[in-house]
């Protein structure tokens, strides 16, 4: 059975200040604004990053606008958002190129056509100028520093710049620019949110409803999901790659995963078999942003490489032994790239033979046949004897 707009919306989210106020909204009939800020602090954008872009969508296929406002001025600011120091400011050539990856991959989830584009520069330069002092009137500093990290970094006794205890009033006003009638965010901006609620009624504005989606907890099934902690699967990562990681998603966040990133029918989903529900994942996945057919060619793949360990066959030439030399060659060949990005490969651990780690200065042993594994994806079956 379909689910209703209030039902469909409310999957997944973490609070909703207030389920009266939205329903009241949807049942207004008017298109509304819906908001999601954003700042382009990196180039990359991975699952994590989809939640919220995903619950966006959600608002447009129902008949709204999305506001994607990019933080060309915030990201050089610098907003911890659950971070234990503060996050390094961004320049504006950084903030630049940044915005204009952000916007390629955020498209492949949104419908470009109903979605209103806008840069907070364009408010917040004349804001510092004209009306900071009257809004630092309005606010106090026990408002700013409820926030969970400003509190334990309190605690710890960790510097807070001034700068950044500034960042809740700009993502707030933000709000009242674009005339917000309901904003989205990890659940470590439910402060910032809020701040833009009460911002609003100071303008004379109906407060926006403030929506909240978890962080997604990446695949060492601890940290949330992020490209420093290497726990990550990127939106422009490789098919294979894409399907290779999904299928490492601990079976505890399976039912997560399916909550936050698709539509699918959750009680079917609770039904099937683990290993079964986890490929239909990967499938889903790598449909949404590479299309169905890569999405058959990359089950496919895995399959055959990995659940009936059926490596391919690679003929290296007319080399008769395994040296680190050989080696490399036949890394670069069969993997791609250079013969030192293959010896890096060697040196972080990231090539076996017959499931042996290789290591730069050990011996290789001589062999004319073996499996090569490249990185935590990629097998191949190596023949050493020339092809005839």
């Amino acid at each position: 059975m379909e689910q209703n707009p209030l039902a469909r919306l409310k999957r997944g989210a973490l609070s909703l200040v207030s389920d009266e106020e939205l329903a009241k909204k949807l049942a207004s009939g008017r298109v509304l604004r819906v908001k999601l800020g954003v700042d382009p602090t990196s180039s990359d954008l991975h699952l994590g990053h989809s939640v919220v872009l995903t619950k966006l969508r959600q608002f447009q296929d129902l008949g709204h606008t999305a506001v994607l406002i990019i933080g060309d001025f915030t990201a050089m600011v610098g907003d911890p958002s659950g971070r234990d120091s503060t996050r390094p400011t961004l320049t504006a050539d950084e903030v630049k190129a940044n915005a204009a990856t952000y916007q390629e991959q955020a498209f492949k989830i949104l419908d470009k056509s109903k979605t209103e584009l806008r840069f907070n520069s364009e408010w917040l330069t004349p804001f510092m100028r004209d009306h900071l002092l009257d809004t630092l009137k309005r606010h106090t500093v026990q408002q700013v520093l409820a926030r969970e990290d400003f509190k334990k970094r309190i605690s710890e006794n960790s510097p807070i710049s001034l700068l950044e205890v500034m960042y809740p009033l700009m993502q707030g006003y933000d709000s009242v620019a674009v005339k917000a009638d309901v904003e989205l965010g990890g659940n470590d901006q439910l402060t910032n949110l809020l701040m833009g609620r009460k911002m609003q009624v100071d303008a004379g504005q109906e407060a926006q409803v403030a929506l909240t989606v978890p962080l997604l907890v990446g695949l060492d099934g601890e940290k949330k999901m992020s490209k420093s902690y290497g726990n990550s699967i990127g939106l422009n990562d490789a098919p294979n790659d894409m399907f290779g990681k999904t299928m490492r998603v601990n079976d505890s966040l399976m039912l997560d995963y399916y909550t936050l990133l698709t539509d699918a029918d959750l009680d079917a989903v609770k039904a099937e078999h683990p290993m079964k529900a986890k490929k239909a994942l990967a499938r889903l996945l790598v449909g949404k942003y590479h299309g169905a057919a890569a999405a058959d060619a990359a089950f496919a793949y895995f399959e055959s490489t990995f659940s009936k360990k059926e490596q391919p066959v690679i003929a290296a030439g007319e080399e008769k032994k395994v040296s680190q030399t050989v080696l490399s060659k036949i890394i670069a060949e069969v993997a791609g790239g250079s013969g030192s990005e293959a010896r890096r490969l060697i040196e972080q651990g990231g090539v076996q033979i017959d499931g042996v780690k290789v290591t730069v200065d050990g011996p290789v042993k001589d062999k004319t046949a073996f499996t090569l594994k490249v990185g935590k994806h990629k097998f191949f079956k190596i023949s050493l004897t020339p092809q005839a």
